[in-house]
């Protein structure tokens, strides 16, 4: 157990980055997922509708 007299050892030798060299991730994965949906959802929707378009009957 520690009796709060202790002095902690600090190391502050911390690396200097220069704001040029960050490297920000790419997170456009969503974005680009959620893209491909909506292009998936509107095809499927088509596809629906040219069948209910088909279907339909003109002769009332």
């Amino acid at each position: 157990m520690s009796t709060g007299k202790e002095e902690l050892e600090v190391e502050e030798d911390f690396a200097v980055v220069d704001p040029d060299e960050i490297v920000e991730p790419v997170i456009e994965v969503a974005k680009t997922n959620l893209a491909k949906r909506r292009t998936i959802d509107a095809l499927l929707e088509e596809k629906r509708l040219r069948k209910e378009l088909e279907d339909y009957g003109y002769d009332l």
